[in-house]
């Protein structure tokens, strides 16, 4: 997990979950220290949200080995995979966002605090989410190709039971 670099000496650490499917980023945290609760705290956020996913790929951060990390994956039958030492590209579209993030919202603007850094980011994901088109989704934002498979997987559920 990179640093987030903020102005004026103010850093933070940004803990985000996407859908590799959608690339939608589905939650989100900062946090100015590298324990694991805010982390933790948006893994239960998205595991909320959206449900459990099969399987949850980070790094060998010391957040994602931590007891109140790891429990919560199991006890929602989670997969865990961690990539090996240097291997950035398993995370292929992690480290694409990070950087976009960067350019686009970190590097423009003057987020001097980390409630000006909050802010900031928040607004630019939301934008990434329901804005953003992407090649690589037909040229459409992550957060309608996420609404149109979520539709797609219920009507088809419908129909298997009405099967």
């Amino acid at each position: 997990m990179p640093p987030l670099i903020v102005q004026n000496q103010a850093n933070g650490t940004l803990a985000h979950f996407m859908d590799w499917h959608t690339r939608t980023v589905l939650s989100w945290r900062i946090s100015n220290t590298l324990e694991a609760d805010f982390c933790v705290e948006a893994l239960n956020e998205a595991i909320h949200k959206f449900g459990p996913p099969e399987i949850m790929n980070t790094d060998q951060g010391s957040q994602f080995t931590t007891f109140a990390w790891t429990d919560p994956l199991r006890r929602s039958g989670v997969r865990i995979s961690m990539d090996g030492k240097g291997r950035d590209l398993d995370n292929i579209f992690i480290e694409r966002l990070w950087r976009t993030l960067k350019y686009e919202c970190v590097y423009m603007h003057a987020l001097g605090t980390g409630t000006e850094a909050k802010a900031g980011v928040g607004k630019w994901i939301e934008f990434f989410n329901r804005e953003r088109l992407k090649a690589a989704l037909g040229g459409e934002p992550p957060a309608v190709v996420n609404w149109l498979r979520k539709d797609k997987t219920q009507t088809d559920q419908q129909e298997q039971r009405a099967a």
